[in-house]
């Protein structure tokens, strides 16, 4: 007969709290679930993870079983000390989780055919509960979280709205397999979400085995690229083309922004790639982003001699030499 390691089984430290213990538990019957897993050694993985649980969160058997001692490696050849089934009264109403054909034997060496109470996690307050998880309405839980993404348009991370969407979620038949119920649900987006937060939809998720409450659907927002803005955070950046005129004299200009144009003054002697910045002029919110407006000077291209002789003139009025600092 194999030693068992149900702190092992559970990934918690052998001094791990009650709380710390349930989570675990939680967290891996949700993925070992015969229902629900995919993975080619789900229902053996659920049974060991379910008797750890049963041993583990009740304080008189995790007490006979640390006794035992920390020396023992899974898998080892074990025996129970002599006198041991006569040192523990584990006696009670049958057992809660499963019948006892499913404990190892492992267990039924230090524990016997004696049942206990089942501490359910997965229950109102993490009370008491009882059922058998023989039938598919046996087992009562939250249903799983869903995740999805949800695209939308700068102007609505900007404005908020709503969004009706039509998505499949897997639901469990009365069968316990799994299926695909198509749903619509309206989803309303709050103004000034950022690129890759979540909305959460309470209640929205896969529905709990057994009739218990469902999970949450959770939808990452991505916001499509615009055709001049680009988001950073709260914040919002603009280049913003400038004529030559404009940036050597200073002039006051209409600038876009997502709530609307306004007037930016240029001062005179602008350079390209300078940054401006307009206050409060991002996304939304309890500390709202700014609009960072980065100039781009263009120079016109002369279509006439008329216009190519302004340049000329330019040339040698002006002693200007853009590479001097290059040493050329």
């Amino acid at each position: 007969m194999e030693y068992k390691d149900y702190y092992e089984i559970l990934g918690v430290a052998r001094d791990a709290g009650k709380d710390e213990i349930k989570r675990a538990y939680r967290k891996l019957a949700h993925r070992y679930h015969p229902d629900v897993s995919k993975e080619p050694d789900a229902e053996k993985r659920f049974k060991e993870v379910k008797e750890a649980y049963e041993v583990l969160s009740d304080p008189e058997k995790r007490q006979a079983y640390d006794q035992l001692g920390s020396d023992w490696q899974a898998g080892q050849s074990f025996e129970p000390p002599p006198g041991w089934e006569g040192s523990f009264d584990f006696g009670g109403g049958g057992f809660t989780g499963f019948g006892p054909e499913e404990f190892s034997d492992f267990f039924e060496s230090l524990f016997g055919g004696g049942g206990f109470r089942q501490q359910g996690p997965f229950g109102a307050a993490g009370g008491t509960r009882t059922g058998t998880w023989g039938g598919p309405g046996g087992f009562t839980g939250r249903g799983e979280d869903q995740h999805g993404q949800l695209e939308i348009s700068l102007e609505e991370a900007y404005q908020g709205g709503e969004r009706r969407l039509q998505l499949a979620v897997p639901e469990l038949d009365p069968q316990g397999g799994v299926t695909q119920r198509p749903r619509t649900l309206n989803v309303r987006i709050p103004a000034g979400i950022r690129d890759g937060q979540q909305i959460r939809l309470a209640g929205q998720g896969s529905a709990g085995p057994g009739g218990g409450p469902r999970g949450d659907l959770y939808l990452a927002v991505h916001i499509k690229p615009h055709p001049f803005f680009r988001p950073e955070g709260p914040d919002i950046y603009l280049h913003l083309p400038v004529a030559p005129w404009e940036a050597a004299l200073g002039s006051s200009v209409r600038v876009p922004t997502l709530g609307g144009p306004v007037n930016l003054t240029i001062p005179a002697g602008a350079q390209s790639g300078q940054k401006m910045r307009l206050k409060g002029r991002g996304l939304p919110g309890s500390h709202p982003g700014d609009q960072y407006v980065i100039l781009q000077i263009k120079v016109p291209k002369p279509e006439t001699e008329e216009q190519k002789d302004l340049y000329r003139q330019l040339a040698q009025t002006m002693a200007f030499d853009p590479r001097a600092n290059l040493g050329t």
